[in-house]
């Protein structure tokens, strides 16, 4: 029609810098964007959510502990002010037999300190060294899932594309000899991203090239990746001479991750971790690739019309998505105590890492914080129920009700009145999903 105006449709640059959050007004109009949307600010405003639904599965948690403790419930309809306190008594005897299993004994350390008996202080930074270790594969594969997610992708791979890391940095770790350690630890290292990138590559490929659902294929992949290491553990060149059953070879020595304390499990894969957090938040927000990963993950459609190519972004995130993954399963093989592949060597740290990008907000800084939380509830919950005897399940159902609250943001902003947000896309982490 002659009278109609043409309108173009939004590009990729727009669609980006529009990306800050809109508050709704009282008027149903959009208020104007907080000049501080951008950098600490709007990272604190997404990790709110997430902070949130963490308490309130504490809260939940405090609750089944009263629940399960019989003396406490015994004295509801006796003496409710006792069993107050009694409630009261054992969760924070719970929590605090968790906290100082996850993250050590302030007064045992400060005791250590004044007596100057450094072999105490070395010990009392046990329970911290434990969080570590469990918290430094979570954060690669968080970075994993959370890259994954910026690109409008769902990774779910993440548990094969470890156990192809592990594979190629074993290998590497036990063929080469005579290397010096600074060689050798960085080749195995980098072997480790290349397994996991080559099994990212092919879901990204497969995507790009005939729209096959990324979850689908990574799920399949994830079994054929527990195939593959089974068969490799059944060959010569991998299974360690003189066993018959699936183990591998020992890496050597000059291909370890060595730990950052002489007497304590904590390794410096932990800093190639946060190293590689670094690297992400770059790639992700400082970078020409990183701005073409969000554009593609808001508006495939718009990018596309801005001269971005959706193709070439979802193999390369997929391809870096695999091969952080990969940088975990190679952490678990070279920092590990034995050193050596063996089939179910992960407890599902790939699977994990989808929970630690979702309640990380999907943003590096959010990640690293996440890995260190879960991290500390799984070293935690051991000493938790050898100190106060409440079960380590307890740990599995708090991760548990962090899920529920996160994947249901409407309950907690209702719970705790928080005003809903308008936003233009950023909360669809894949948009692939169910399409």
């Amino acid at each position: 029609m002659a009278d109609e105006t043409y309108r173009r449709p939004p590009d990729a640059a727009e669609s980006v810098a529009q990306e800050p959050m809109l508050a709704d007004g009282a008027d149903g109009g959009s208020a104007a964007p907080d000049p501080d949307s951008g950098g600490i600010g709007r990272t604190l405003r997404a990790m709110l959510l997430p902070i949130l639904a963490i308490f309130s599965a504490f809260v939940v948690g405090a609750l089944i502990i009263i629940l399960s403790d019989a003396e406490a419930m015994g004295l509801m309809t006796s003496d409710p002010l006792a069993a107050l306190g009694r409630s009261w008594t054992v969760v924070m005897d719970s929590y605090g037999a968790l906290l100082r299993g996850s993250i050590g004994d302030p007064v045992r350390l400060f005791n250590a300190l004044v007596a100057l008996d450094w072999v105490e202080v070395r010990q009392t930074f046990g329970p911290l060294s434990e969080t570590i270790v469990s918290a430094t594969p979570l954060i690669f594969t968080g970075l994993a899932v959370a890259l994954a997610f910026r690109v409008g992708l769902f990774n779910i791979g993440a548990e094969g594309q470890l156990y192809l890391g592990a594979l190629f940095a074993i290998i590497v770790g036990f063929s080469f000899t005579g290397l010096p350690w600074f060689i050798h630890a960085p080749l195995a290292i980098i072997a480790g991203f290349a397994g996991g990138a080559l099994w990212g590559f092919i879901p990204g490929i497969l995507k790009a090239r005939t729209g096959a659902h990324e979850v689908i294929v990574t799920i399949m992949l994830n079994f054929v990746a527990y195939r593959t290491i089974d068969y490799a553990l059944k060959t010569g060149f991998v299974q360690r001479e003189g066993r018959s059953d699936p183990i591998s070879k020992v890496a050597l020595e000059s291909a370890w991750l060595s730990p950052i304390v002489e007497g304590l499990r904590a390794h410096w894969g932990v800093a190639i971790a946060v190293v590689a957090t670094i690297a992400v938040s770059w790639l992700l927000f400082r970078s020409k690739w990183g701005f073409e990963f969000r554009a593609v993950g808001l508006n495939p459609r718009a990018a596309r019309y801005a001269g971005m190519s959706p193709g070439w972004s979802t193999v390369l995130s997929m391809v870096i998505s695999g091969g952080l993954a990969g940088l975990a399963g190679a952490s678990l093989m070279l920092g590990g105590s034995s050193r050596s592949l063996t089939p179910g060597f992960s407890p599902g740290y790939g699977f994990d890492g989808i929970t630690v990008a979702l309640v990380g907000a999907t943003r590096p800084a959010g990640v690293l914080a996440a890995a260190f939380l879960f991290g500390a509830l799984r070293a935690g919950a051991t000493p938790m129920e050898a100190a106060t005897g409440t079960p380590r399940d307890l740990v599995v159902v708090i991760q548990a009700l962090v899920i529920l609250f996160i994947a249901a943001p409407a309950l907690v902003r209702a719970i705790y009145r928080i005003r809903t947000e308008r936003t233009l896309g950023t909360e669809v982490f894949a948009k692939g999903w169910g399409s």
